[in-house]
């Protein structure tokens, strides 16, 4: 969105993007071998950031995790803290990227795909404190089980869905 966009809109579609970081994890969940690598938090996310700006996406990012591990008691709280820098560093990437970047598809990729690469970097990063303060153990197989095997069909359906919608979205004059 631009400067110019309406406050109260912005504060609904982050409402509603926090609120489908809440609800989409139960839907996937129904699929058990699968519903976990679908990454089901990161899409609103990513759409908050894409439709109401880099402070808006980080802000859903931080909130989402640990509101629904307090509301659901999941993810677990070790989960929920590394998926909090995870999901704000994609919606500031994100949402600044594409805010910076002229307005067409290849930037919308170049938006995501940064933001989807420097995210489960800050991940990983989290994850190795964690584990050196919890006296754990987090090496590099951990790292790429989590960060990227385990995440193919998510991050496949980010890079396809995401794009998308925001398309679409901008298309419909829903969003600028």
């Amino acid at each position: 969105m631009k400067h110019r966009s309406n406050p109260l809109r912005t504060l609904t579609y982050s409402s509603l993007c926090l609120a489908l970081c809440l609800v989409l994890p139960f839907l996937t969940g129904q699929i058990p071998e699968i519903g976990g690598m679908l990454c089901p938090m990161h899409f609103p996310v990513f759409l908050c950031a894409f439709l109401c700006g880099p402070l808006w996406g980080a802000a859903v990012g931080i909130t989402a995790p640990l509101l629904r591990h307090f509301l659901f008691h999941m993810p677990p709280l070790v989960t929920a803290i590394g998926m909090t820098f995870e999901l704000a560093a994609y919606g500031l990437v994100a949402g600044l990227l594409y805010r910076h970047l002229p307005k067409k598809p290849l930037s919308l990729y170049t938006s995501l795909l940064s933001a989807m690469v420097l995210g489960r970097i800050v991940w990983g990063c989290v994850m190795v404190v964690i584990a050196g303060v919890t006296g754990t153990a987090f090496g590099w197989e951990l790292f790429l089980s989590g960060a990227v095997f385990s995440a193919v069909p998510g991050i496949v359906l980010q890079l396809v869905l995401v794009p998308v919608l925001v398309m679409a979205l901008t298309r419909a004059k829903v969003a600028d």
